[in-house]
């Protein structure tokens, strides 16, 4: 009888900090621990408020240090395949919840890391910051510091790509279509690839220009019929050049759907099932491999 009373008093025990793990914060990784370069002398406080439909979605601004929030899948799930989240909201706040943390999370309960992207914002009032110079910047910083933490967090190389929603899919494509720029450096993450494995764009605006080669990775391009013209129409155009260069690409256009959808609770139809229909893209391109 005590020798029952002390397993069960374990297995409470072992489910306590299971659950206090899973309750606990994601871990948040500064891409430049030291100040991001452009970033010097900024000491303001980063603002988040509150918006949405039912007024529980975060919305952050005044992003001076910019940074990752980790999502990592349970051990026995991992696929080795990893996804940085870049936000919306025109370059001029980030809408963190239905296009990041909601799409992290769900990535990493199926299996694939995710990475919230907070990036600095160029076209926030009073912004120094430039979407070329800065955001492109984060996001090419924040492919390399995934990379450079691939072994501890259990990822391949070879299969960490980005996502980006409206305005972030703007930085997700530069991030994918243009090098980084280099120079000297002693900080060994810059040594990384900053290059995604691949790229899928949701209702993003699309860069003026794009330098599109076979060699450009692979993307996931969606969006919905209802969008603005200059996506509803410019995805598929994209699309097409992409194979005109020899890409690989696969393009989803949702019927009876605008703009800003992300994940919610609340999608219904394709709109809330199309992260399914993009991990099997994963899949089947050979970035989520048993």
């Amino acid at each position: 009888m005590m020798y029952s009373t002390m397993l069960i008093q374990r297995a409470l025990a072992i489910c306590a900090v299971a659950t206090s793990l899973l309750a606990a914060d994601p871990e948040v990784v500064l891409l430049w621990p030291n100040g991001a370069p452009g970033s010097e002398g900024k000491a303001e406080e980063e603002s988040v408020r509150l918006a949405g439909a039912a007024n529980n979605e975060r919305v952050v601004t005044r992003v001076h240090k910019p940074s990752l929030t980790v999502y990592l899948p349970a051990p026995g799930n991992a696929t080795g395949a990893a996804v940085i989240v870049a936000p919306g909201g025109g370059h001029r706040e980030l809408w963190s919840d239905h296009e990041g943390h909601n799409v992290a999370r769900w990535l990493s309960e199926h299996g694939v890391a995710g990475f919230v992207l907070k990036y600095r914002l160029a076209r926030e009032q009073g912004s120094t910051y430039s979407i070329e110079g800065h955001a492109l910047a984060d996001a090419h910083r924040a492919i390399r510091v995934v990379r450079s933490r691939a072994k501890a967090w259990g990822l391949h190389p070879g299969r960490i790509g980005i996502m980006g929603f409206s305005a972030g899919g703007e930085v997700a494509a530069l991030a994918a279509s243009r090098a980084p720029e280099s120079g000297p450096s002693s900080d060994p993450i810059d040594k990384e690839n900053a290059t995604p494995s691949f790229q899928a764009l949701v209702y993003p605006a699309i860069p003026k220009s794009m330098a599109l080669a076979k060699e450009t990775p692979p993307a996931f391009l969606l969006c919905g019929e209802n969008d603005r013209q200059n996506i509803s129409q410019g995805l598929p155009e994209l699309y097409l050049s992409m194979k005109k260069a020899g890409m690989s690409a696969e393009l989803h256009v949702l019927a009876r759907v605008g703009h800003g959808f992300g994940v919610r609770p609340t999608n219904q139809g394709a709109a809330g099932n199309w992260l399914h229909t993009f991990r099997e893209w994963m899949r089947v391109s050979g970035f989520i491999q048993p």
